[in-house]
């Protein structure tokens, strides 16, 4: 693991805290978002800062398993829990939450959330139709940008969103740059050093800065693989992690793998390739919004064709070796949607792929691990 790059993101994102309040006396609001389908350039637009909070860790679950059943998705009781306990700085910073129905479990527990803070629930479309269900998303990211102006007190002009998303797509082609790496055999970076830069720079509320220290990141590990110092060898299995979201506290299956002699060379779920797009600069915005994000490959959506179409240009892009879908114990559309994953991939197309069903704690490590070792061995 490079410590020389992770301790200079871990300083940016201790930065991080003291730029997001100085922000905050300066007057300009923080918003929470949940999921990938919020489209952030409305918060860019309207000077507010944009947070991209989620549960990752197990510490908050039994907190929140006061009020939550057990048996339920541990990023649900996770995101929760850390808005009961009050113990995520970020959420505590948000002025205001904006969610989105990506699951039965999430849009039932963000009406308790609205206990604790104020929450917008971007009802999503069940298909990406355009002819049916790009009218009735545009409408709800109309709803969302009228409801920043309401709560940040600035209009929020079509000149002010066309500069966000010229901001934004430089940010996240900045991203999928430092993701591409992994493109190159050997790959220079690790999949914990991967996912430990996206989390953090999730939460950067100067997005110049981030993009500048992406752009540096990036940079560095290049001449990491020019000098052949990186961590794996021609040899190294290359592995493609699908499925939930991951981050860091969630991170374990990531951490065996590696442990295992494996490198994960791309993420495919929200953490990772799902955010590598850009949105039409050219296009009304709205509608350019409405248009993009509503393209995002989730489970929620019903057929999610997308997201095979995304696995398939990874696997090509990527070089990858084998698949391992993760899924998190009682996320039902992804454990549905795993058969056929498995149908497609694993048996029609001959790439070797191992389904995972786990939650956050560490109590089937162990179990994981001879599963993740002979699957290794496997390929």
């Amino acid at each position: 693991m490079n410590d020389a790059i992770l301790n200079k993101v871990q300083m940016l994102a201790e930065q991080n805290i003291t730029d997001i309040e100085n922000f905050k006396k300066d007057g300009r609001k923080v918003v929470g978002l949940y999921c990938l389908y919020s489209p952030v350039e409305l918060v860019v637009a309207a000077n507010g800062i944009p947070l991209t909070l989620c549960g990752t860790k197990n510490d908050p679950i039994t907190v929140a398993e006061e009020k939550l059943p057990r048996n339920l998705c541990p990023l649900i009781k996770s995101s929760y829990g850390f808005a009961l306990s009050g113990t995520c700085p970020f959420f505590n910073f948000a002025d205001f939450i904006v969610a989105d129905t990506t699951c039965d479990g999430k849009k039932k527990m963000f009406e308790l959330m609205q206990e604790i803070k104020p929450v917008h629930v971007l009802q999503l479309p069940q298909n990406q139709e355009k002819s049916s269900s790009l009218p009735l998303f545009r409408g709800e990211v109309e709803k969302m940008k009228s409801l920043i102006e309401h709560e940040t007190k600035v209009e929020i002009t079509d000149d002010k969103i066309k500069k966000a998303i010229s901001l934004m797509n430089r940010e996240r082609t900045a991203k999928k740059d430092l993701m591409d790496l992994a493109k190159l055999t050997p790959s220079p970076i690790t999949g914990t050093e991967l996912i430990t830069i996206l989390f953090k720079t999730g939460f950067f509320a100067n997005k110049e800065k981030g993009i500048e220290m992406l752009k540096e990141i990036t940079s560095e590990y290049i001449k990491i693989h020019e000098e052949k110092k990186g961590p794996y060898n021609e040899k190294t299995k290359r592995i493609l992690l699908t499925g939930v979201p991951v981050g860091l506290g969630s991170d374990k299956v990531i951490r065996i793998v590696e442990e295992a002699g494996g490198s994960i060379v791309c993420f495919e779920n929200c953490s990772g390739y799902k955010q590598a797009f850009t949105v039409n600069e050219e296009e009304d915005p709205i509608t350019a919004l409405a248009k993009q994000y509503l393209e995002i490959p989730c489970s929620v959506m019903s057929p999610n064709q997308k997201r095979f179409d995304l696995l398939d240009e990874m696997i090509e892009g990527f070089s990858v070796d084998g698949i391992i879908d993760l899924t998190w114990q009682a996320c039902h559309t992804y454990n549905i949607e795993a058969f056929k994953i498995a149908e497609v991939f694993q048996k029609e197309k001959r790439i070797p792929l191992l389904h995972l069903e786990t939650d956050y704690s560490e109590t089937d490590s162990e179990q994981l691990r001879v599963r993740i070792e002979a699957f290794l061995e496997m390929i």
